[in-house]
């Protein structure tokens, strides 16, 4: 056996060689009303008393002949599927599950929603009819029916109350993972669920997939992991022995699909899917081994595919002699009559024409994919706690160093940098009682040592003993929890779990920090089919921020751009339907893109991204809806002087400045006269960091050399600030360009919007860049 603990074999060899336990009567009804339920919905095949199997095409039928172009993505062949589902979920709740975030690809789903989910057949039906719901006028793209998500409370067979959510998912196969793990542990934090035996994460996969898509393998190395852990997942692989046209034989290395998990050591029952007695007890095994080791156990159900991946492909162009075999086992395995065939069909034509009939006048309330629970400081009491330290703590000499000149900064209310503006608004936030979480590779410490969220004792350590110290925990009266976490060398399941973490609450800051801005690559399915348009397709709603360091350092290609145009291009922004109303256009923009320049801004876009009204600081803030946002952090301008802050543009009446215009620093004498002034240089970034050095060093020369020349910060990107910018040009019309990148980067992004405004007026551009 792979798992090398004694404990575990013990525990797992007890329940299987106990014997093989008969069902009784009612638990063999039960499976068999499932399996007929099964294929009631799908149809083909069920298992009758356990052994014996029989062909029932009414509602292939059915659909065939009212809804012939559909894909449906059935699992005939695999129908025990929902037997083992619902003892996952019986079984775990017997056990104390109350919460179940279920997550599986398209093949059956549209079963699940049915028979585990209980989502009403005839609004299922309404959907395949192509009408409109009451919310459809909202401008979203929709999505395909076995995509979309669901939630519902739903009793037990052991009348238990239970709460089962289905997350929606892309087409990306196993994307989907990471963020079911992510909401599995939101959920066991506002739960009080420390123990995590009350919610619990089940994964469906087919095997083709789970033995290919690297996510498997990334999501599933987070299991053990303290700050990842949920307590252990439920794989459940519909193991159809094929991937779309592709033999098993040609889809993986390894004997079986499911070696990936002896990598966790996690127990593997593999089991005959035309038992459904056997499904049924590796079901029961898998819960209770999760319960007890707290750890993911997997169920690996051979089965077979009837038709091809979708219900208008013909399998045996590729694959002849496997679905000659099944149709020959179907024919031989026909045990039942004629005549009880005949009455069955008839029962389920039945059921289906009247859920129809019902589909056509079906009223639907609010939409349930809507429901969340999106619900409605003295500034030196948390400086004071950034750097102050237990008494007998010893700190490295050069983090001591660090930590005076933050308290100095502080209190001197001058010289704030970027770490301790993040840390403002984190320990702001916490003083309030909200949750912030922030995890990704080196985040305790920082990429560029900025933060020391967790100072290390250097002295009195040892291998068993190595005491840590984290500031934001200790501050004086905040109700609010702060989770600081380095995370595994893993961006595609670390960014999917932190998205999913964001999407259970909206009271919570999360984010999550690539180690370099170009490493959100790896990430890019979670960006392309969740974050950037999950309100479009789900009406999901996300508040994640990802940090992305970004800036050429004369470096090379690598490590230096975190490719804003790609997120730019993903914006849903348009210069040809500017809104006329801010906060319009904030509500319909997909996300939210920001570069900002100084700590003091930065602190007040983090705080912009929870919803309430705050009077710590001394200011309102009202934000009742949720975005994700992208910010583009410096590496450069972490420490710079030019861009530190004073601690009153933290308070007062300041707030988050879209764009920033040129406020004369850096000359003796101020900006000339509005109309004396020769160019207007619109920047963003790190560049105007350079911009100001170069102007200090001349001025210093020449007062009045450079005064004739505007440095404009655009410190929001997307939604574009147009308002802004027109006021500026209105006051400036000679406009120029200054970016730190090709011209083929985000310039293209900039440009339409400018020449929107030069069709209107008569600005004179001058187009280098």
């Amino acid at each position: 056996m792979h798992i090398a603990n004694s404990q575990k074999n013990n525990y797992l060899r007890a329940m299987i060689e106990r014997g093989t336990r008969h069902f009784g009567k009612e638990e063999q009804l039960r499976i068999l009303d499932r399996l007929i339920w099964a294929t009631e919905f799908e149809v083909g095949f069920f298992f009758f008393l356990i052994f014996f199997f029989f062909v029932n095409k009414s509602y292939v039928k059915f659909l065939d002949i009212k809804y012939p172009a559909q894909k449906r993505f059935g699992v005939i062949g695999a129908e025990s599927m929902v037997p083992l589902v619902k003892e996952v979920i019986d079984e775990g709740a017997r056990l104390g599950i109350t919460d179940f975030v279920i997550g599986m690809p398209h093949r059956g789903r549209l079963l699940t929603l049915c028979s585990v989910m209980r989502k009403p057949l005839e609004r299922i039906l309404y959907e395949f009819r192509g009408l409109a719901l009451p919310w459809d006028q909202i401008e979203d793209s929709g999505d395909v029916k076995y995509h979309l998500g669901y939630s519902t409370d739903r009793f037990t067979p052991d009348e238990i109350k239970v709460h089962l959510s289905l997350v929606p998912n892309p087409s990306h196969l196993e994307a989907v993972n990471p963020i079911c793990m992510g909401k599995t542990r939101a959920k066991q934090f506002y739960k009080k669920d420390s123990d995590r035996t009350k919610t619990c994460c089940i994964l469906l996969h087919g095997d083709a997939a789970f033995a290919g898509q690297g996510s498997v393998y990334e999501s599933m190395a987070l299991t053990e992991l303290p700050d990842y852990s949920t307590g252990g997942v439920i794989h459940l692989i519909v193991n159809n022995q094929i991937g779309f046209t592709t033999d098993s034989y040609a889809a993986r290395s390894s004997p079986y699909c499911t070696d990936v998990a002896r990598s966790i050591a996690s127990p593997i029952f593999h089991v005959n899917g035309d038992d459904a007695e056997a499904v049924v007890r590796c079901a029961k095994m898998a819960v209770r081994y999760r319960q007890t080791f707290k750890t993911d156990a997997v169920v690996d159900m051979l089965c077979f595919r009837r038709y091809g991946h979708n219900e208008g492909d013909e399998p045996a162009f590729t694959q002849p002699f496997m679905y000659r075999t099944i149709q020959e086992k179907l024919i031989s395995d026909k045990v039942v009559t004629t005549e009880e065939i005949k009455g069955m069909e008839d029962r389920i034509v039945g059921i289906l024409n009247d859920a129809y009939e019902k589909s056509v006048s079906y009223k639907e309330g609010v939409p349930d994919w809507l429901g969340q629970n999106w619900q409605k400081i003295n500034r030196k009491k948390v400086g004071i706690a950034l750097t102050a330290l237990p008494e007998g703590f010893t700190v490295h000499r050069n983090l001591k160093k660090i930590l005076e000149k933050k308290k100095q900064s502080i209190e001197e209310g001058d010289g704030i940098d970027w770490g301790t503006g993040e840390a403002l608004a984190f320990g702001s936030l916490l003083l309030e009682g909200y949750h912030v979480r922030l995890s990704g590779q080196d985040t305790e410490r920082g990429t560029f040592s900025h933060r020391h969220a967790v100072i290390h004792e250097q002295q009195n350590v040892s291998a068993q003993e190595r005491p840590q110290y984290r500031p934001l925990c200790h501050i004086p009266g905040a109700t609010g929890e702060f989770h600081v976490s380095n995370s595994n060398l893993s961006e595609l399941a670390v960014l999917g779990f932190e998205y999913g973490y964001s999407t259970e609450h909206p009271n919570a800051l999360v984010l999550w920090e690539a180690q370099f801005g170009d490493f959100a690559n790896g990430a890019q399915v979670v960006f392309d089919q969740f974050i950037s348009s999950a309100e479009s397709k789900w009406l999901r709603s996300s508040g994640l921020v990802c940090l992305l360091p970004h800036g050429y350092e004369s470096g090379g290609p690598e490590h230096s751009s975190a490719r804003m145009e790609r997120f730019l291009q993903s914006c849903n922004d348009d210069a040809d339907e500017l809104s006329l109303n801010y906060l319009e256009q904030l509500q319909s923009i997909n996300w939210q893109i920001v570069n900002c320049t100084t700590p003091a801004n930065f602190f007040h876009v983090l705080r912009r991204q929870v919803s309430f009204i705050s009077f710590y600081f001394l200011f309102k803030v009202h934000r009742d809806f949720r975005k994700p946002l992208i910010v583009f952090t410096p590496k450069f301008g972490l420490r710079h002087p030019i861009a530190s802050s004073k601690l009153s543009e933290f308070c007062g009446n300041s707030k988050f400045q879209r764009a920033i215009p040129d406020d004369g620093h850096g000359l003796p004498q101020g900006l000339a006269k509005d109309d004396k002034v020769r160019r207007v240089l619109f920047c963003s970034g790190k560049i105007w960091i350079h911009l100001m050095d170069h102007r200090i060093k001349i001025s210093a020369k020449d007062p009045t050399k450079l005064n004739d020349v505007v440095f404009v910060r655009l410190e929001q990107i997307a939604p574009f600030p147009y308002d802004l910018v027109q006021q500026q040009l209105k006051k400036y019309p000679n406009v120029c360009f200054f970016i730190s990148s090709p011209k083929n980067f985000f310039f293209l992004f900039f440009s339409p919007f400018f020449f929107f405004f030069k069709k209107k007026s008569d600005l004179n551009f001058n187009n280098n860049v």
